[in-house]
């Protein structure tokens, strides 16, 4: 099963708003402005040991690079990234209707954590299940374990995980 992250207001917070993670060591932390959500790190490795594909999909044009390398330095490897150039390209592609910003289901994502609120309540419309995440929540880590776990059991009923 995916689960999906977008970056801005979820992973990559205010340190004036949110507890954050250290930043990375000079002359990283200079390269690397963004401050990650206290916790980032350890939710996203729980997930994968605990056999889920994470994933980023943010509306950002942020390289899948820049993604990679920020993340590296806080030993988180993500199974696939989508930005906005990628979204464009092959969801978006030559539709005339503009679709919105992210559709977690084209890439078989299960779930999305996401700040904004017409992304998450786009979900039952366009058939992608959300977690809303956005202000400081020491809990989040557990909401969200929780909340992939209720979702694998629906989905994946005979999952022996």
């Amino acid at each position: 099963m995916r689960v999906s992250f977008d970056l801005d207001e979820v992973l990559f917070v205010a340190p004036e708003t949110h507890k954050t993670e250290p930043a990375p060591v000079f002359p990283l932390n200079r390269i690397f402005k963004e401050r990650l959500r206290l916790g980032t790190p350890d939710v996203i490795n729980s997930l994968q040991a605990l056999g889920y594909e994470v994933w980023v999909y943010t509306s950002s044009f942020r390289s899948e690079r820049y993604i990679k390398s920020l993340f590296r330095c806080y030993g988180v490897r993500f199974d696939g990234i989508v930005n906005a150039a990628r979204h464009l390209k092959e969801v978006q592609k030559d539709n005339r209707e503009t679709l919105p910003q992210k559709l977690p289901n084209r890439y078989r994502i299960s779930l999305h954590i996401d700040d904004e609120t017409v992304i998450c309540s786009l979900g039952s419309q366009y058939g992608f299940k959300t977690y809303q995440l956005d202000a400081q929540d020491d809990d989040w880590k557990e909401k969200i374990i929780a909340r992939a776990e209720t979702i694998k059991k629906v989905e994946f009923p005979d999952d022996p995980a």
